[in-house]
């Protein structure tokens, strides 16, 4: 068998770089005591996955709210998801070059406290019900985020034992889930009950957000206290060249990963936030915007669950070809939400949630190089193809106005066939070397 990422770094402290060329790598420490602070981790990690989680699936409640608040198409609503997901892409270079210069732990406390600027700003917004205010602090909002992905995600993959990378990313995203189940049944009341703007309910909209900034500066806060945690050595990287940067895409299966993770995420987000408008449609469920907000919940509870029984299975069965049959799965499941009228096919759509689990983490464990070296500016890559989150919705709403809602469907159905792809892609990869 070829040398995996196991192989390499086994004689290594788990999570450093081997070679001179290591120079953004942890230095070493001993293998208990890098277990013992990996463990810390991740517990405090906990918190930053869930209202991550908890913030993603409330934002997307926006868009139904103020397509029916201020009669918008579908492709002036989904400006939300333009403005959310857009950062990525604008921030996540910048945002690499200060996870490098500055360390992992800090790099973290400051995206929390950007992200609690922007939710601040966001309930302000939501009190004067003014669109463009709500873009311009959901921007601030996935500024902050895009700093915490491109820190915590490297962070929990490369500190602890590399052969468990992928298991423990899933674990977290399963505590993401549990966010992404409490966002909309918490914040459905507030954000969809009143929808006339003259009315009082302007105020009580911002609610969610308020309390979203409140754990955010929390977190923040624990995280600046732990900042010495990690063994990192501030300032002492050189700045990445441009020669630097495209060296990395010289791996072959991190370009392709970075195509996975835009069809993925561009996927998810266009389901989860179109799945209310889908579910009050007369041919579906015919539901109330709050009942239809409350049910996008189970999509996000189907990825909560794959996601704890994606951590498990995974340990079992091979992450690639756990990937490609799930991947698989969401393509049957979201053709037949398109073709089926009636509850079947609302609840084919909502199942999607179950493919979805394992896939962001499985995709970003077998992207990211085998070099811990490289870690941060491949993540800086894989960070950007989140902006599939705003490319896709767009795309799926001019569709939508264009040809109806749910033939549009089908475009998300063609990001997961891409994400199938790149599986097998990996299975084969793999299987030539065993």
């Amino acid at each position: 068998m070829g040398r995996s990422r196991k192989d390499k770094t086994e004689n290594a402290a788990p999570g450093v770089g081997v070679g001179p060329e290591s120079q953004y790598a942890l230095p070493p420490p001993s293998r208990g005591a890098d277990e013992a602070v990996a463990g810390r981790l991740f517990r405090i990690s906990i918190g930053v996955f869930f209202i991550g989680g908890f913030l993603s699936s409330a934002v997307s409640l926006l868009v139904p709210q103020l397509k029916l608040m201020l009669a918008l198409d579908y492709r002036s609503a989904l400006l939300i998801q333009l403005a959310f997901h857009s950062s990525y892409l604008l921030f996540a270079l910048p945002a690499a070059f200060a996870v490098v210069r500055g360390g992992y732990m800090r790099s973290i406390a400051v995206g929390l406290a950007i992200m609690t600027a922007g939710c601040l700003a966001l309930a302000t917004a939501q009190g004067m019900r003014d669109f463009l205010l709500v873009l311009g602090a959901l921007l601030l909002l996935s500024a902050g985020q895009t700093v915490l992905q491109i820190a915590s995600n490297t962070v929990v993959t490369v500190i602890g034992p590399s052969r468990r990378a992928a298991a423990r990313l899933t674990l977290l995203q399963g505590f993401n889930s549990l966010g992404t189940v409490l966002g909309p049944l918490i914040s459905a009341p507030f954000l969809l009950a009143n929808l006339d703007p003259l009315s009082g309910g302007a105020v009580t909209a911002g609610l969610p957000f308020v309390a979203g900034g409140a754990v955010l500066a929390a977190l923040s806060t624990a995280y600046f206290t732990h900042r010495g945690l990690l063994s990192e050595t501030r300032g002492t990287a050189p700045a990445a060249r441009p020669a630097q940067l495209l060296a990395v895409l010289g791996d072959r299966r991190l370009v392709w990963g970075i195509a996975a993770i835009f069809a993925y995420v561009g996927a998810e987000v266009t389901i989860g936030t179109l799945l209310a408008n889908v579910l009050m449609l007369p041919d579906r469920m015919a539901v109330e915007p709050v009942t239809a907000g409350r049910l996008v919940s189970l999509y996000w509870a189907g990825a909560m669950v794959g996601r704890f029984a994606g951590a498990w299975a995974m340990a079992r069965v091979a992450e690639a070809r756990l990937l490609f049959w799930v991947a698989l799965g969401a393509v049957v499941l979201v053709s037949v939400a398109v073709v089926t009228p009636g509850a079947l096919g609302a609840v084919a759509l909502i199942a999607v949630g179950l493919c979805n689990a394992i896939m962001y983490p499985t995709i970003y464990a077998l992207a990211l190089p085998q070099d811990a070296a490289r870690a941060p500016l491949a993540s800086m890559w894989l960070c950007m193809a989140v902006v599939g989150g705003a490319v896709v919705p767009m795309l799926t709403g001019v569709a939508a106005d264009a040809f109806g809602l749910l033939p549009a469907l089908l475009l998300p159905a063609l990001c997961y066939a891409g994400i199938a792809m790149f599986a097998a892609m990996c299975a084969d990869v793999r299987g030539a070397r065993a």
